[in-house]
């Protein structure tokens, strides 16, 4: 199984380029993961924000098989401490799939028909973030995941 870390824009700060590229790497070791940043779409800043969800939509979709496990990053989803997160990506690495595919929406989330398409909706915390800076928060507790599942001495409880 792949984990695929999908993205909508470009992520500005070098700063966070950087954090990325480390947990990235530092995945690499446990689990096939990749990021892949879509382009936004053009004139976004101009666009109404359900309009511009839809648009964005449509961006992700070319990007998503019909097999692929979906679980949106919002602030609406559930939340787990690191353990249980550990244990529910376990759950759905166990389930099949051949991508566990993780979203990340702009600025205004994501349209209805991608909530719909998810099979699971994930919240990092329900304080709002940015969209770029949780790309590093998610990857970092990503890695977090793999080393409590692999028993190693990352995690303090």
């Amino acid at each position: 199984m792949k984990i695929v870390f999908l993205v909508i824009g470009k992520t500005s700060e070098r700063w966070l380029k950087e954090g990325i590229e480390l947990y990235l790497k530092r995945l690499q070791h446990y689990q096939d993961t990749s990021i892949i940043i879509l382009p936004p779409v053009k004139g976004g800043g101009k666009i109404l924000p359900d309009i511009l969800k839809e648009e964005e939509a449509q961006v992700f979709q070319k990007f998503i098989a019909p097999s692929d496990f979906i679980v949106l990053l919002d602030e609406k989803g559930q939340q787990y401490d690191s353990r249980g997160f550990a244990n529910q990506i376990q759950k759905w690495r166990n389930s099949g799939p051949k991508r566990l595919v993780f979203l990340v929406g702009g600025a205004f989330g994501f349209s209805s028909s991608l909530f719909t398409r998810a099979n699971a909706v994930l919240s990092m915390s329900s304080m709002t973030t940015s969209h770029q800076l949780i790309r590093i928060v998610f990857l970092e507790q990503l890695y977090r995941v793999m080393t409590i599942l692999r028993g190693e001495p990352y995690h303090n409880d």
